[in-house]
């Protein structure tokens, strides 16, 4: 942005003289708000991770420790990749590059490559060689990584509702390692949809797909905040110290309200499109989620005849004598992200029974 490209065009803050927020389907005041509420869904689909932090806690050692450092660094990530990322993406290309109205506007053109990322269009826009293709290449692994997080979270989740008598038995069933197999195998037929894209035809399956996906997150940071209040009230009622606790999360519950309503909203409005004129793809692609999850839930309130619990009866201590026992009985201590892996490194990390 300083000059310091091939060109040599010190660009600056340039493309922020440009109206944000472009039209998207309706002209004028409605069809920016429109592109805006697009790409909070898109968003939504890219912005998840925090939540599988509380599903690794039950692996890993010394969980109050660990888990801690990782929500801490957790909010860095966050502020660097994710809002820094947007912020340089605002300043390295114009919302009027004509490489992104081909792909995007009014859903036209193909946007399953990576010459579709903003940082590659910039790249190319400035004559920039061979820095595109190692952007591309860290793509590729950074999909690896995320692919390879919701096997674990999913495996563990399908393996918890198990244990818990929400799925079939049989899944309960884990190798010497304690890896649940069966778990591993049925999640593992899903990757393979993604094959879909590859047709002209099947991609607009998987859109569906990636549209229902993006709708169960929404539903799952609902159900989040909904537990996280019904958990701050219960603290208020029993009069329990939060400070307690090792960590304690800011600007309760009123965060979690804002964070609530907003993600409520983007839920009601987003599938709004398939209602004038209306289209049977869109609104059951937008609104499946947000009714069968719910439906599933008071079929099962219904069916089981289970009460909800109230806030002066809700167990805050649960299992936490068990966590500490166990935290108790670690003859190893802690240590921190770098030095675990110069340890594992080395091959000098102790195994199960302790030896080196």
């Amino acid at each position: 942005m300083c000059g310091g490209n091939p060109q040599h065009n010190a660009y600056g803050f340039r493309h922020w003289k440009e109206q944000p927020f472009l039209e998207y389907f309706s002209t004028g005041a409605t069809g920016r708000f429109e592109g805006f509420l697009t790409a909070l869904w898109t968003a939504s689909f890219t912005c998840v991770g925090p939540e599988f932090l509380s599903i690794a806690a039950s692996e890993v050692k010394h969980p109050r420790v660990y888990i801690k450092k990782a929500s801490q660094a957790l909010f860095a990530r966050i502020i660097i990749f994710f809002i820094g990322g947007c912020l340089a993406i605002t300043i390295i290309v114009s919302p009027r590059d004509k490489v992104l109205e081909q792909l995007y506007s009014h859903g036209n053109g193909s946007t399953g490559s990576a010459a579709a990322s903003p940082y590659i269009i910039a790249m190319e826009n400035l004559g920039i060689t061979g820095l595109p293709h190692l952007i591309t290449a860290l793509f590729a692994t950074t999909i690896f990584a995320a692919g390879n997080t919701v096997l674990y979270s999913a495996t563990r989740c399908l393996y918890g509702l198990s244990l818990e008598g929400h799925a079939p038995k049989f899944l309960r069933k884990v190798t010497k390692s304690g890896i649940p197999i069966y778990c591993f195998a049925a999640t593992m037929i899903f990757p393979f949809l993604a094959f879909l894209q590859l047709g002209s035809g099947s991609s607009t399956v998987l859109t569906w797909l990636i549209n229902l996906a993006t709708g169960a997150t929404l539903i799952y940071y609902i159900t989040a905040l909904i537990t996280y209040i019904r958990f701050y009230r219960a603290c208020q009622v029993q009069d329990f110290n939060r400070d307690k606790l090792p960590y304690k999360g800011w600007f309760q519950p009123y965060s979690a309200w804002f964070a609530l309503i907003f993600e409520l909203l983007i839920v009601i409005f987003y599938g709004y499109r398939s209602l004038v004129p209306f289209s049977v793809s869109g609104f059951v692609t937008a609104y499946f989620m947000p009714v069968f999850v719910p439906g599933l839930f008071v079929s099962w309130k219904i069916l089981k005849k289970t009460k909800f619990v109230r806030a002066q009866d809700v167990d805050l201590t649960f299992e936490a004598p068990l966590i500490d026992a166990y935290e108790a009985s670690l003859e190893e201590a802690p240590v921190g992200f770098w030095r675990d892996c110069w340890l594992m490194v080395r091959g000098t990390r102790k195994n199960k029974s302790g030896d080196v």
